[in-house]
């Protein structure tokens, strides 16, 4: 006998929130099955306002209490029966962060839960990596937000180590990363690897899932260096207009992907990393996992 059960998930990142609502499929005798039944993307740059002025505008905080209003019809009329809510660097480091998310529970019913670095690469870790992962072979796992990065180490099939950087798309599109950044990374990352052989690098975020769509490779296939380095300079070399218009990104893509692109590419030579491996999991995936693994006592719609 099959039973379908719905899990959502809020992502309130720094360049956009995500409503993701996964079915979770269980069968008697076999492993529940998840499944994406709706993802909603909206581009609400939260990171421009709290990375440059310090705090969420006003005009944004009314798009994230209209997000949430919709989210929240939109998870009731797919039946969801439970969901978590969590907001990342932006609103943690918003000083009006706590003050937003009071009232956005009082004006939509959503609760959210501003989370830290560490937790956050908790929770992404906690998908079903499993499967993209080898437990002969170690791994890099890169997640790529808006206003920080996480860092994972596998080895054996388990965690090594971990650690999340102030660096992201957003920050450093307004110049907001300093050049000790990118050297402490360099220092974290080979000292973290420096013993592993066969490396390999897991990729996730939004624009690693873009640039893989882009790279027309079949699931499953793995990024090279070689490949992104050069997406990397054909990128650069055109505009922004021709970005959106030629390659069809959307306008809140086409500017980070670059920055994000960097990003990557640093790690993988960084870390000696040969492929790049793309699974198309993220922060919203960790989050329905945790909620029907630990049955959490979250808000109930």
């Amino acid at each position: 006998m099959i039973k379908i059960r719905k899990f959502a998930a809020i992502d309130i990142g720094s360049n956009a929130i995500r409503l993701l609502i996964n079915n979770v499929i269980e069968e008697t005798g076999k492993e529940p099955q998840f499944k994406k039944s709706s993802l909603v993307r909206v581009p609400v740059r939260l990171g421009q306002d709290s990375f440059t002025v310090g705090e969420i505008s006003r005009s944004n905080a009314v798009r994230m209490i209209d997000a949430m209003k919709a989210f929240k019809l939109l998870m009731k009329v797919h039946n969801v029966e439970n969901y978590m809510a969590c907001a990342t660097s932006a609103m943690r480091e918003a000083n009006n962060g706590n003050e937003l998310a009071e009232e956005i529970e009082k004006k939509s019913g959503v609760h959210i839960e501003i989370i830290d670095g560490k937790k956050e690469a908790a929770i992404i870790a906690s998908t079903d990596l499993h499967e993209f992962i080898d437990s002969e072979k170690s791994y890099l796992y890169v997640d790529v937000g808006g206003g920080s990065t996480e860092f994972t180490i596998f080895t054996k099939g388990k965690i090594a180590t971990s650690k999340s950087f102030k660096i992201g798309t957003v920050r450093l599109l307004n110049d907001m990363v300093e050049e000790g950044v990118w050297k402490e990374i360099e220092k974290w990352i080979k000292k973290s690897t420096r013993n592993l052989k066969s490396l390999s690098l897991i990729g996730s975020g939004g624009n690693i899932n873009k640039l893989y769509k882009m790279s027309g490779r079949k699931a499953g296939e793995p990024l090279s260096y070689i490949w992104l380095n050069a997406q990397y300079q054909f990128l650069q070399s055109i505009s922004y207009e021709d970005r959106i218009s030629e390659l069809g990104l959307n306008p809140d893509r086409a500017d980070v992907i670059i920055p994000a692109t960097r990003i990557f590419l640093s790690a993988t030579k960084w870390s000696g990393a040969k492929k790049i491996h793309v699974p198309k999991i993220g922060l919203s995936d960790g989050i329905v996992k945790l909620l029907y693994y630990t049955d959490k006592d979250n808000i109930k719609i």
